[in-house]
């Protein structure tokens, strides 16, 4: 059992790796054909994409070093100093034991990506000091919420025999309180949101809104140039929650027309209701995967040295469970890419194709964002469609 099991993960390694080396080939091999950005800005943007997949390559070869760890006596270890004893608190120390071993393994990939590559492409503007307040702000908030998910999921295994069922309605439902709690956690712990000033701005945006039937808490600015220099904006809660933020990184490099254009790709996901079908659809994966999980043969227990308990079926789950999903978006992905350029079409619609296409062009070149990808990776990994596909979509020659 553990050989198929081992088997499976390699092959599940593997593929990202042929993924990333394709992508990387992919890149390197249209160096030379610039787009939407001049030689030397289009020649940034390959090497900043290049670097970062290689960073994901060495994270794909750190997990497969923390699996053989892990199914090698990692687990059994968990098992004689926590989970023996059949309690809540056994099965949760086990469980941040097991996530603290990941973070720690791969935290240096996170401070190099940020110190290392970001800063090197001009991105990275935090300080250390706030690096390590983020981060340790994130672990306390991380640690609260996960020992309060542990606690209802011991509760549902200890209790039912259908445990995998009823832990994904209850899951499904942390989903739904995220995205009405993000954007107040966000605003408490990390952004410093302020009222847009440009009245002009404000008063398109309200215009903008009104017309799509959106009704939004507030309009924020948000100071993310203290940390990154990146172009973004967002819309984030659900019902009455709902707040739309802006980057002041945006405002300052797009006109105000370019922002009530990508503003109007954004209501495009609001009226076509993509945030509750792309809930619907996680839910949809996570019942499948928590489907396998809730029938894993017992052999697969006793071929990696532990008992079935509640505290192993939880820890199985978080170190298994990225191949289940791996498997499955591409699936998320199409779904996603296709909300893109229903949005486009929207977007172009209330705000001006010509200001959309002209937005775009902007954060692609100031994001550093190579318009290009393989078609795996893009099978693979992409939320959005590669620029280039979009602007064809909209009948626009790049």
């Amino acid at each position: 059992m553990l050989m198929g099991l081992t088997i499976i993960f390699t092959l599940y390694i593997a593929l990202r790796l042929y993924i990333s080396v394709m992508h990387i080939g992919y890149i390197d091999s249209q160096k030379e054909h610039p787009v939407l950005m001049s030689a030397s800005e289009y020649l940034v943007a390959a090497r900043y994409a290049i670097a970062k997949e290689r960073v994901a390559m060495v994270g794909a070869m750190l997990e497969y070093l923390l699996f053989f760890v892990w199914v090698g006596g990692g687990l059994a270890f968990l098992e004689r100093h926590f989970w023996l004893d059949g309690t809540l608190n056994g099965a949760f120390l086990g469980v941040m034991a097991f996530m603290v071993v990941n973070v720690i393994v791969t935290l240096p990939l996170g401070i190099y990506q940020t110190f290392g590559i970001d800063s090197r492409f001009g991105f990275n503007k935090s300080t250390v000091g706030l690096f390590v307040k983020d981060t340790l702000i994130s672990w306390v908030i991380g640690t609260v919420a996960i020992y309060g998910i542990v606690a209802v999921v011991w509760l549902i295994i200890e209790s039912s025999s259908l445990w995998w069922l009823y832990t994904f309605t209850f899951l499904l439902g942390v989903i739904v309180l995220l995205n009405i709690l993000f954007p107040v956690v966000r605003a408490l712990f990390f952004d410093k949101l302020s009222p847009i000033v440009d009245e002009t701005l404000k008063s398109r945006l309200e215009s903008l809104f009104a017309a799509s039937g959106f009704n939004a808490q507030g309009l924020y600015v948000s100071d993310a140039s203290r940390r990154d220099s990146r172009l973004n904006a967002y819309f984030a809660g659900l019902g009455r929650q709902k707040r739309v933020v802006l980057y002041d990184t945006l405002i300052a490099k797009l006109s105000v027309d370019e922002i009530v254009a990508v503003l109007g790709h954004e209501l495009g996901h609001f009226r076509h209701g993509d945030i509750y079908k792309n809930i619907a659809l996680t839910g949809g994966l996570l019942f499948v995967v928590l489907a396998v999980f809730g029938n894993l043969p017992l052999e697969l227990f006793s071929s990696m040295g532990i008992d079935v308990s509640t505290g192993a079926t939880m820890v199985l789950f978080l170190l298994l469970s990225n191949v289940l999903f791996f498997a499955l978006m591409p699936i998320m992905g199409r779904v996603s890419r296709a909300h893109e350029f229903a949005a486009d079409a929207y977007g172009s619609q209330l705000g001006g194709q010509v200001h959309l296409v002209s937005a775009l062009k902007k954060l692609v070149i100031e994001n550093r964002a190579f318009p290009r990808a393989h078609p795996l990776y893009n099978f693979f990994y992409a939320t959005h469609p590669p620029v280039l596909e979009r602007f064809k979509a909209m009948g626009v020659e790049a």
